[in-house]
């Protein structure tokens, strides 16, 4: 049963979750600020409590410890008993598959929101007209959501979240739904809307290039814990763990540094700048600037060499991926052209190279 509401200042303005989930054996345990006027996406592999953390926000599930506050006004306090309805959470939801009325015009769909937080019929609808207008989609109101293309149902379902006048947004996957094409269109569109919202807003997505693109900082989750968080330029340079590492497309490898060398915990030694890093850290490197050759380069022009066996090749647009086992093992980007001069294939012995000033090398965390 929830306990008593209350609308008591009870810290900076924004959001604040410092907060537990536990849903049958998985636990969400995180602390998340997120500032007004500040995007922030969340990724994390299937199963790493993304879009809990979402629900733990809207209060679609109830918190196990800790507590939410947004605005400084608490809306979830396990320790007190305090709960907030979702429904009386100044919060807008747009989920992944959407969720419009089908039986509702484009203009009701939207006018949902307002009525929702206790505007009349008339108020609702000249709000939801006003929003109509600045999403593009005036000429749509007396549509049907069955009748919608994808990118006009995202826009009409970003139009409801936004007329119910909230101090939180949040977008559970907002784009997954789109084509490719029109990802690409309605992604510029989103940003620049998210621009215009002047309260916190998360955004969960699978998509680097997504989180990137929308977002003024990363917020990463694996296990249910947060395991990197920052900028996104930060985290995409030195990502802290192995997932983070293949969504941003790099190569992380674990090792002890010793002024320019590092001895990597999986075998192998790479020589590194030497920046006065001592004991463990993380390498990370490009795929784009190992060099592979049949046979072993001039050690004189480059420090790092190796031998490495092809595992496989994949064909990514405009280049192809060497999955390649090794000491240390790595994932490396050629041309096409490439691979028919060299003539490669699964199971072939090539020389990998990399000079010491493509490494980037940071403590662990």
């Amino acid at each position: 049963m929830s306990g008593p509401r209350t609308d008591a200042l009870a810290g900076p303005p924004g959001l604040v979750l410092d907060a537990r989930v536990t849903r049958g054996a998985f636990t969400l345990d995180v602390d998340v600020r997120v500032a007004p006027g500040e995007v922030v996406a969340v990724l994390g592999p299937n199963g790493a409590g993304k879009s809990t953390l979402l629900s733990a926000a809207a209060g679609l599930v109830p918190l196990t410890g800790g507590r939410a506050v947004l605005d400084g006004r608490v809306l979830d306090d396990a320790r007190t008993g305090t709960f907030l309805e979702p429904a009386d959470r100044p919060v807008g939801f747009v989920f992944q598959s959407y969720r419009l009325f089908p039986h509702l015009s484009v203009l009701d769909n939207v006018a949902f929101s307002p009525r929702a937080r206790g505007a009349g019929r008339t108020r609702a609808r000249a709000v939801a007209r006003d929003w109509l207008d600045r999403l593009g989609l005036a000429d749509l109101a007396s549509r049907r959501p069955g009748d919608l293309s994808g990118g006009q149902a995202q826009r009409v379902a970003l139009a409801r979240a936004l007329a119910g006048a909230p101090d939180l947004l949040l977008l559970d996957e907002p784009l997954a739904a789109l084509d490719a094409r029109t990802r690409l269109d309605v992604q510029s569109e989103l940003k620049r809307h998210l621009a215009g919202f002047a309260g916190p807003c998360l955004v969960v997505t699978h998509d680097p290039l997504e989180a990137l693109m929308l977002a003024d900082r990363l917020l990463v989750l694996e296990g249910g814990r947060v395991v990197q968080e920052g900028a996104p330029a930060h985290v995409a340079r030195r990502p802290a763990t192995e997932y983070v590492a293949r969504l941003v497309g790099l190569n992380l490898y674990a090792g002890v540094a010793d002024g320019d060398a590092v001895h990597l915990d999986g075998g192998g030694m790479l020589v590194v700048p030497d920046h006065g890093e001592r004991g463990p850290v993380l390498v990370a490197l490009r795929p784009s600037a190992v060099v592979v050759s049949p046979h072993r380069p001039d050690v004189s022009s480059v420090r790092n060499t190796w031998p490495a066996t092809v595992v496989g090749l994949t064909m990514l647009t405009d280049r192809v991926r060497l999955d390649l086992a090794g000491e240390p093992s790595a994932l490396v980007d050629v041309t096409p052209a490439a691979v028919a001069e060299l003539g490669l294939a699964p199971g072939d012995r090539v020389w990998l190279s990399a000079k010491a000033t493509e490494l980037e090398v940071y403590a662990r965390g």
